[in-house]
């Protein structure tokens, strides 16, 4: 494991020998002969670990150890000392130091000491930085977006959050987020953890389409010793390692059906077995499932329990794809080249009026994840600082052998979708149930794209939007 050494030595063959064994050993190694260069190393290296010597030609080790501990709380200090002295190692671990050596030194087992404190240390910094950075990426101003839609989804979700402040007993109900791939169901499900009272507890995520299905049950609930062939050791499940925090099933329609029943009975009562075990576990883990297919068709044809749909569904949050999204494409197109910009060096980057003409008028089947790929693109491939067409790489136009079709006949896909909802919805009879089914899509999709068409019942016809 590779770690950052300040070696802080006023013997020059000393320093430099300790340096070139531990250069040899893969770690990054500076050096100062005084406490003054220390000072300055320590605000520029940002050490991991500072191997200090006790006497040094402007001051004491011990005093610049007090100093250390006090203004770089992640640093380990390894003292060094000529005298072998109780005394002196006990107040030097009484200042913060994370271990005392005498001279002189065995190489060998100074290297041991820096891996084994360098191990402690980096899971320490990685924890910490993990959760920093879930944190800032979960929250529910991450959710980018001026248009309507958005709006509605974040008050949705603010509306959420302010009724469970006051939630004293029990769980709180599993989430459902639908919507197309690419559309941020996963920055609604860390806004729902990390705006919560559960922020502090563990968020944990799972593609249930990333694993093999007889993978997912152990993966989610755990196995004992002896439970299948090759369980050679208890394995904790996610749901106990998400205990007090929250767990983001992601896809969680490609479940298996004998899968489906074990989470239904885990999110009714909080309890659930470990593969091969008799007793039961009781958690405390909120679960937000999220999909981009359409559950009701799956219970028809057999592929989803309606009775795990209708426990999920109590709270359903529709992500609006891209294209329903007025005004917030160019918004993210700028955010999302800045970011690219800063991740590249690149400064100064802005889109050209054609660039922009362009990404107003696509359709974006990917959505945002589309989007955000394509500034990436164009970032790497263009060479000055304004971003045109011929950096943006969109899917191919219709065929020509497409003329003869509706689209190709001038219809275009505003007019061909508000034909399919007035003629789903006629066929019902305004049943908004049976009209989403017909559509393969919820009922929150279709009740904002009644909205977005500004579709009325008038009388008998319901053919006629209003202008």
């Amino acid at each position: 494991m590779s770690v950052a050494v300040l070696i802080v030595e006023d013997e020059v063959l000393l320093s430099k020998s300790i340096k070139r064994f531990l250069v040899l050993a893969g770690h990054d190694v500076r050096l100062a002969g005084n406490i003054k260069e220390a000072v300055t190393a320590m605000d520029a290296f940002q050490p991991d670990i500072v191997l200090l010597d006790y006497h040094l030609p402007d001051g004491s080790g011990l005093e610049f150890l007090e100093q250390l501990t006090a203004n770089h709380k992640g640093c380990r200090v390894i003292f060094v000392t000529g005298h072998s002295s109780i005394e002196l190692a006990v107040e030097a671990m009484k200042c913060g130091a994370a271990d005392f050596i005498t001279k002189p030194l065995v190489l060998e087992e100074l290297g041991l000491q820096i891996q084994k404190l360098a191990g402690e240390e980096k899971k320490e910094k990685a924890l910490t930085y993990y959760r920093e950075k879930q944190a800032k990426r979960g929250r529910l101003d991450a959710i980018v977006g001026q248009s309507n839609a958005i709006e509605r989804l974040k008050i949705q979700v603010s509306t959420l959050l302010d009724a469970e402040q006051n939630l004293t007993d029990g769980l709180p109900p599993p989430v459902l987020v639908s919507g197309e791939t690419g559309t941020g169901k996963q920055l609604v499900a860390r806004a729902l953890h990390f705006d919560s009272k559960r922020h502090k507890g563990p968020f944990i995520e799972l593609n249930c389409a990333a694993l093999p299905e007889q993978l997912v049950e152990s993966e989610l609930f755990g196995h004992e010793r002896g439970a299948f062939t090759d369980a050679k050791e208890r394995k904790t499940g996610l749901f106990e390692a998400a205990d007090g925090g929250t767990l983001f099933l992601d896809e969680v329609g490609e479940l298996s059906l004998t899968t489906q029943a074990k989470l239904l009975k885990t999110l009714e009562d909080g309890k659930f077995r470990r593969l091969g075990s008799v007793r039961e576990q009781e958690v405390s883990v909120r679960v937000v499932a999220a999909t981009n297919r359409n559950l009701s068709l799956m219970i028809s044809q057999g592929a989803f329990r309606a009775d795990l749909y209708f426990r999920l569904y109590m709270l359903e949050f529709v992500g609006p794809p891209l294209r329903d999204r007025n005004g917030d494409v160019l918004l993210l197109a700028r955010l999302f080249l800045t970011r690219m910009g800063e991740k590249y060096k690149r400064e100064n980057l802005r889109l050209s009026e054609e660039a922009q003409r362009a990404l107003a008028q696509y359709n974006w089947p990917g959505n945002v994840r589309e989007l955000r790929n394509l500034m990436e693109r164009a970032v790497l491939l263009s060479t000055g600082s304004v971003i045109d067409c011929s950096v943006l790489s969109f899917p191919q136009a219709v065929p020509e052998d497409s003329a003869n079709s509706e689209i190709g006949q001038g219809r275009g896909l505003f007019d061909v979708e508000r034909e399919l909802l007035i003629s789903a919805l006629s066929k019902t009879n305004w049943n908004v149930s049976e009209a989403s089914r017909i559509l393969g899509i919820s009922r929150d999709t279709l009740r904002y794209r009644i909205e977005k068409f500004a579709l009325q019942k008038s009388g008998n016809d319901l053919n006629t939007p209003l202008q």
